[in-house]
């Protein structure tokens, strides 16, 4: 888990590097037209609050006064003042609800196409710089979307407040301005002294909460595995060990809260009994009338609110704080992982070739597994790779899939469209077989027949019937490993490459139903490349490569042999 310091500045150079990408965006301008909308509802706000308090005000002088007349139009007036607040304030927050949803749509669509490009996923969970980004990007862009609008709305309305309220106290006391603004700086250094751990505090509370979240998840999605090895108490132990930390740091987190809120109380209800103390000796003295008692108070505790915007709101401010550092180092983890992989070894792409040039590969401790490796494999061939041992194999696999790997030389490959790599591990997921094996294809071009037979055709048992097709399931649930392969096989042949490259197919499918596989390739005729476990049987292939110690290998042409062999003398 990370941790970190995170200051106010940066804070606010992040939030403000996030608000000015949005609003340069495709999306910028409906957000320009919905804040400008947001201000000039927040400025209505406002003057119906100055009115109200001047409507007040004559309201209680009325009271005081026992003057009826005045007391019923004042009434009126007062509550027409607050149903023409009610309707702005409810526009207002509609408006502010659409223009968060629209920043949200923003980012996440953002970082979800950062995240899945260019094996940015993956390269983060191998490196494992960065914990949890599924909850980042689930949860905390939520949370910076909705917050950071409320925080940057209600700054909105405290300014205006601060402007129209200011001329209000200032014609009733002078004196009563200045306590204002002094009690309200006060407020907000010692709320920022008390309350400043609070940041780093939320920021390991979220990670705590994913990775207690995280655990719960695997114990679900494992719990079959776990049942048949009885490891219950050592994932329960680990379950819990993970809810100690989050608990443990909850009360770091209460304790602060706990100072703050002693300081914060009491700041708050002095707020109510500080401009009556001022007031009062002049109402006494009869220099002004009962009302302008209410409207102080009230303009008081308007204005004080509004300067003490950190002290209100600063639980709130550490923990966005917290959400844009994580957002922050989400946007930059990706971004660096964007970059070149750690490796010296160059992947090109080149129309209808699949070569090795001179490539060497060597193990993370330095151990040469591939020395020099130059070979051509030709289009319309089957062949296996395969040798003593399985460092080799699975590292050139690797490399040739794109993952990284420490070596030098050169791997050219067809473009993405015309190369298809089957790992060990599938992973169907959610969704429907449909989407699954022809994903890129309208229904007019892969019908529900030709879909069945092909999942037929690589030896898919299951019954199935063209209303399966398009029925959403969770297919990592319901197949086996080994009908994920095929289907994932069926998937990667719907796509019509020109390469398909499996791992350990012998293993995964049987040396039986892999033969009638491959006579499936020659038919479509499709180069196969299959990464073969040690001792697999090279028969059914047209060519052999063998890797073997220290880095050695050999190309075999069976195909060519088998014809020289046929060759009459």
């Amino acid at each position: 888990m990370s941790t970190q310091q995170i200051p106010l500045k940066v804070t606010a150079t992040r939030l403000v590097r996030a608000v000015r990408l949005f609003m340069t965006s495709d999306v910028g301008g409906r957000a320009a037209f919905l804040l400008a909308s947001l201000i000039a509802l927040f400025g209505g706000v406002s003057a119906l609050n100055v009115v109200n308090s001047f409507v007040g005000r004559h309201f209680m002088t009325a009271i005081a006064e026992r003057q009826t007349a005045e007391f019923i139009r004042q009434a009126i007036l007062y509550a027409g003042a607050f149903a023409a607040s009610t309707i702005v304030s409810v526009i207002a927050r509609f408006a502010e609800e659409r223009l968060a949803l629209l920043w949200r749509e923003f980012l996440t669509r953002r970082a979800i196409g950062l995240y899945m490009s260019d094996g940015a996923f993956y390269r983060l969970g191998v490196q494992g710089t960065l914990s949890f980004p599924d909850q980042r990007i689930a949860e905390d862009i939520k949370a910076f979307a909705t917050t950071t609008l409320s925080f940057l709305l209600m700054l909105l309305s405290s300014l205006l407040t601060v402007f129209t309220f200011s001329s209000v106290l200032w014609l009733i006391s002078p004196l009563l301005f200045f306590t204002a603004v002094i009690y309200a700086a006060f407020g907000s250094f010692m709320t920022i002294v008390l309350g400043r751990p609070l940041i780093k505090l939320n920021y390991n509370q979220l990670d705590n909460e994913a990775a207690f979240r995280s655990g719960l998840i695997s114990v679900r999605e494992n719990a079959e595995s776990i049942m048949i090895e009885g490891t219950e108490q050592r994932h329960a132990n680990r379950l819990s060990r993970q809810f100690d930390d989050l608990a443990a740091n909850f009360r770091r987190i209460i304790s602060v809260n706990r100072n703050v809120g002693f300081f914060t109380t009491g700041y708050n209800w002095m707020i109510q009994i500080l401009p009556v103390v001022i007031i009062a000796p002049a109402f006494m003295r009869g220099d002004m009338e009962f009302g302008v008692i209410t409207q102080s108070a009230a303009a008081f505790a308007m204005l004080v609110g509004a300067f003490s915007f950190i002290v209100a709101q600063f639980n709130s401010i550490s923990s966005f704080a917290a959400v844009v550092a994580r957002i922050s180092s989400l946007i930059e983890a990706i971004e660096s992982a964007h970059g070149a992989p750690d490796t010296r070894f160059e992947r090109i792409e080149a129309e209808g070739i699949f070569a090795y040039e001179r490539l060497t590969l060597t193990s993370p401790s330095g151990e040469v597994l591939l020395k020099d490796l130059s070979v051509l494999i030709p289009a319309d061939r089957r062949v296996v790779v395969t040798g003593e041992g399985d460092a080799a194999g699975a590292a050139l696999f690797r490399a040739t899939a794109g993952l990284d790997m420490s070596g030098i030389g050169r791997i050219v490959t067809p473009s993405h469209q015309d190369v298809r790599f089957l790992g060990q591990r599938t992973y169907s997921g959610p969704g429907t077989l449909r989407q699954i094996v022809a994903p890129s294809k309208p229904s007019a071009e892969a019908t529900d027949a030709e879909i069945l037979a092909l999942l037929k055709n690589v030896g898919l048992a299951r019954d199935l019937m063209p209303g399966d097709l398009d029925s959403e399931q969770d297919w990592a649930s319901l197949l086996s490993p080994r009908e994920q392969q095929l289907v994932a096989l069926a998937s990667a042949l719907a796509a019509t490459p020109s390469y398909i490259v499996l791992e350990k197919a012998d293993a995964i499918f049987g040396h039986e139903l892999l033969a009638e596989i491959l006579r499936l390739f020659a038919e479509r005729r499709i180069a196969c490349i299959n990464f073969a476990e040690p001792g697999a049987p090279r028969s059914a292939y047209d060519a052999v490569l063998e890797y073997g110690p220290g880095g050695s290998w050999t190309w075999i042409d069976q195909r060519a042999r088998g014809e020289d062999e046929a060759r009459p003398l």
